[in-house]
């Protein structure tokens, strides 16, 4: 059986991905919310191409509105969408052990087949953009998104069992199945299980769970996590939890993982309850670390934090509270592909 092995997110990137906002809940119900959800989405465009080419998916109904907030700055693909969540929509680009680069579709279904949720256009960007990067497709025999793993690319995966072990996206499957296929698409011969994610992201509109907004890799061994040090705030559980589970972990070499607490913000709740917002959600890219803020007090230690957590790198603070508000971060809306 061929090897594949998705690279560390922290590798060199040619291009990253991206899906403009063109319907639905991410526009939301006026034009004023759809106008803030282009420029968000365009915002952190525009911070990422400053370090590498940025490739955006469009709908053709939407096409006119992107050209209009982006110009020259990104390359356009015309392509259906029904939403605008690359890292789930898309690959995860991996290769084999010759080098040679291969696209993963999870087979996306609207997070579990969510009552809200519309995917029979989604379902195909991960084969139009194998397509566009002309990498074959390697079909993935279980449900997944890109926002349900994270890599060291030294063969240990982070994962939550609220999202891997949902009915919705995999009934009947157990840990040691997802990891069979974890071992074969990704290269992870261990996997590091957490047992759930924020409360927000558990909650109806959520993805039941999204490991990259509660632990990254910053580097093999080195493991960044949402701390959230509210005890009002119920993710308040959820941080010490984590916090256990990667304490007790051992990576694919057999490492103790250092960890480095990345403090939530002071909100703790908006319009619709308890926020998750998190720093964890981060893009790192070539030179650039495209981080997200939320005009809170803690932005400026986060950003510090994470400066210090990838030497070399220029943090950009991008303001992702218009993300969040439908239902996800920077490192949500990019999906990367390796030199």
């Amino acid at each position: 059986m061929p090897n594949y092995f998705m690279p560390a997110e922290t590798a060199a990137h040619e291009r990253i991905f991206m899906a403009f906002p063109s319907g639905g809940y991410t526009l939301g119900q006026s034009e004023a919310e759809a106008e803030a959800a282009r420029t968000a989405w365009s915002n952190v465009a525009r911070a990422v191409a400053r370090f590498t080419p940025v490739t955006m998916i469009v709908d053709p109904s939407a096409l006119a509105d992107a050209r209009r907030h982006l110009g020259e700055s990104v390359d356009f693909a015309v392509r259906e969408l029904d939403d605008a969540w690359m890292r789930d929509i898309g690959p995860t680009f991996v290769r084999d052990a010759a080098g040679e680069l291969f696209a993963v579709n999870w087979n996306f279904n609207g997070w579990g087949a969510q009552a809200w949720a519309h995917w029979g256009k989604d379902s195909k960007i991960a084969s139009e953009v194998a397509a566009l990067t002309e990498t074959k497709v390697l079909r993935a025999l279980i449900t997944n998104e890109g926002g349900g793993i994270h890599v060291d690319g030294e063969g240990t995966v982070l994962a939550t069992r609220s999202v891997q072990l949902d009915p919705g996206r995999n009934p009947g499957k157990a840990e040691a199945d997802i990891e069979t296929e974890f071992a074969r698409l990704l290269g992870a011969t261990k996997t590091i299980w957490l047992e759930r994610g924020l409360t927000r992201d558990n909650e109806e509109f959520g993805t039941r769970g999204h490991v990259d907004i509660v632990a990254c890799f910053a580097a093999p061994g080195v493991v960044l996590f949402h701390d959230q040090q509210n005890p009002e705030h119920p993710d308040f559980e959820v941080s010490g939890q984590v916090r256990k589970q990667l304490e007790s972990a051992v990576d694919a070499k057999g490492r103790k993982l250092t960890l480095i607490p990345v403090p939530a913000p002071t909100v703790l709740t908006d319009t619709e309850g308890w926020v998750d917002y998190s720093y964890i959600n981060h893009l790192v890219t070539n030179a650039g670390v495209i981080a997200c803020t939320f005009g809170d007090p803690m932005d400026a230690q986060a950003l510090q934090i994470l400066a210090e957590a990838y030497p070399g790198r220029e943090v950009v603070g991008v303001d992702a509270r218009e993300l969040f508000a439908r239902g996800g971060g920077i490192h949500c809306i990019t999906q990367q592909l390796p030199t």
